[in-house]
């Protein structure tokens, strides 16, 4: 796995070299199109390696250069979900829905989002429909998202399954990881949620989410030391986050 995290900062410093190098070069590459894809890229890539401030910096350049991409939309607006601006979110997801309507990840992610607001029914229905292996290379996201809908419903043997399934067709899909974390977390099964937040670990950085959830898991299991240690880590990396804000009283308590 440390090999995969190697090859995953790889391909960040590869994406920002010809995102940053490129417009020098004549034709395609320095086409705003094509320096756009490059942006959207990175962002995605941030994204799902716990740098969301880094995934936005990129999405916004991207969305500069090419407005028209529905992708760029869907990406920006996980990062508002991640930061937990669901409004924001979902003006994105509504543009992005708008602009490519058939596109399947985009629905399971306005599923997911759908399901986080209160309209578990509406999410749960079409994430479904995205779940044809026939039409979706990409089922792990899929899954992901559907599992989140059933564990928002306490639908816990759901959610493990759809989570396990996503996993096992790409074990190092990182918000699959964060939601077994969740999940096992969730379920007092504390030993398992630490061993899917070290495996997270491997892949990216930490977010605001899975360290909020390690300092849990921890103070679960009596290792103050390490507590503490993740409670200071998330007031000094995460200080504006929602999950700042509650550790400094639920560890007083």
């Amino acid at each position: 796995m440390r090999l995969k995290s190697g090859l995953k900062s790889c391909l960040i410093a590869m994406l920002v070299t010809l995102a940053d190098g490129c417009s020098l070069l004549p034709g395609l590459y320095s086409s705003d199109h094509y320096q756009a894809l490059l942006n959207q890229q990175l962002g995605s890539t941030y994204l799902q390696s716990g740098l969301p401030e880094l995934a936005k910096a990129h999405l916004d350049k991207a969305l500069a250069l090419d407005d028209s991409n529905a992708q760029t939309y869907n990406y920006l607006a996980v990062y508002y979900q991640s930061i937990q601006d669901q409004e924001q979110a979902g003006r994105y997801y509504q543009t992005a829905m708008t602009q490519d309507p058939d596109d399947l990840e985009i629905q399971a992610n306005y599923g997911g989002y759908l399901c986080a607001t209160g309209h578990q029914d509406a999410g749960i229905a079409l994430i479904k429909t995205t779940l044809d292996p026939r039409l979706n290379s990409q089922l792990w996201q899929a899954n992901t998202q559907l599992g989140l809908c059933y564990l928002s419903q306490n639908q816990l043997s759901q959610a493990e399954q759809h989570f396990r399934e996503a996993l096992a067709s790409k074990c190092d899909y990182t918000p699959a990881l964060l939601a077994m974390q969740k999940f096992s977390y969730q379920t007092r099964e504390y030993l398992s949620a630490r061993g899917f937040w070290e495996r997270y670990l491997q892949l990216g950085k930490a977010s605001a989410e899975s360290l909020w959830l390690a300092l849990q898991t921890e103070r679960a299991l009596g290792n103050m030391p390490l507590t503490e240690r993740y409670r200071q880590q998330l007031l000094s990396d995460f200080p504006n986050s929602q999950q700042a804000q509650q550790t400094k009283t639920a560890i007083s308590n």
